[in-house]
This record gives structure tokens, C-alpha cells and sequence, in this order.
């Protein structure tokens, strides 16, 4: 995974931390990552000291035909797939412009229909980069799929 995508899109993180219990914390990787205060070593170590309660579940039979292909992006798809990184790159500059325009913090007394358009922008320019993020994700998931 793409840890530093993960790191700009996730809001929260749920950590599995076995034994039954889940652990909800704000942010993305980087961010669980801090306030969890482990890292990997440590989460390793703990799972090589901790017996295994169940047995391993039995490997399923080996199918006697090849599972059939997953199916290979359209030409279309294969072009959205192109443009998209361009296309959330030109988003995430306009939300810079934009959020610098309202870091003003007299821009709202001096400027209210200037400071109301700007934050409906910001709101609409940051539903669209989760949207072509999402498209992306989706994509690259598809596209990987067929390659492996």
C-alpha cells in the first residue's frame, strides 16, 4: 500500500489489536503509528510471544479448473486511470489557494461574500478529491488485479 496516500486521505484509522478488540484513532498510518507508540519490531515480537488459540483453519482443495481471469480495464478506464493523478494534483493546488485565501483571519468582517464563496469552493474542490482519489484507488486496485 501506498502508505504516503494513506497518510493524506484517511481521517481515521482502525487498528485490529487482537485478542477481539479494536482501536479507533484519528488520522492516518503515520498518525496511528505515533499515538500508538509501537512500531513494527514491537508488534511482531508480540505476536511471535503470543500462543496460538486457534488451530490453523485446513487449506481449502486446489480448484481442478483455473479460476477465471479478473477482468482487464477498458480502454476508458485505462485513460481515467492516466489522468487522474493530473487531475488530483490540479485539485489539491486549488485547495491550497483557497484555504490560504481563508487562513485571512479578516477576510470573513472585511469580505463576508468573498469568505461564504470561498468555503462553498473549498467544500466542493475537497468532495471532488475524495471522489477522484477514490476513482484512482479503485482503478490502480483493478489494474493491479489483472497484472498479478
Amino acid at each position: 500500500h501506498d502508505r504516503d496516500f494513506i497518510d493524506r486521505v484517511a481521517t481515521t484509522t482502525i487498528a485490529m489489536e487482537g485478542e477481539g478488540r479494536a482501536t479507533v484513532y484519528a488520522g492516518g498510518w503515520s498518525d496511528y503509528r505515533a499515538q500508538a507508540g509501537r512500531t513494527f519490531a514491537d508488534t511482531a515480537r508480540e505476536q511471535a510471544r503470543a500462543p496460538s488459540a486457534r488451530p490453523a483453519p485446513p487449506r481449502p482443495k486446489a480448484p481442478e479448473t483455473a479460476p477465471p481471469k479478473a477482468p482487464r480495464l477498458t480502454f476508458e478506464e485505462a485513460h481515467r486511470l492516466e489522468k487522474l493523478p493530473a487531475k488530483i494534483e490540479r485539485l489539491e493546488a486549488e485547495i491550497a489557494k483557497l484555504e490560504q485565501l481563508l487562513a485571512d483571519p479578516d477576510l470573513y468582517t472585511r469580505e463576508p461574500k468573498k469568505f461564504a464563496k470561498a468555503t462553498e469552493m473549498l467544500e466542493d474542490r475537497q468532495a471532488r478529491l475524495a471522489a477522484a482519489e477514490e476513482e484512482w484507488l479503485t482503478l490502480e486496485e483493478k489494474r493491479e488485479r489483472v497484472a498479478g
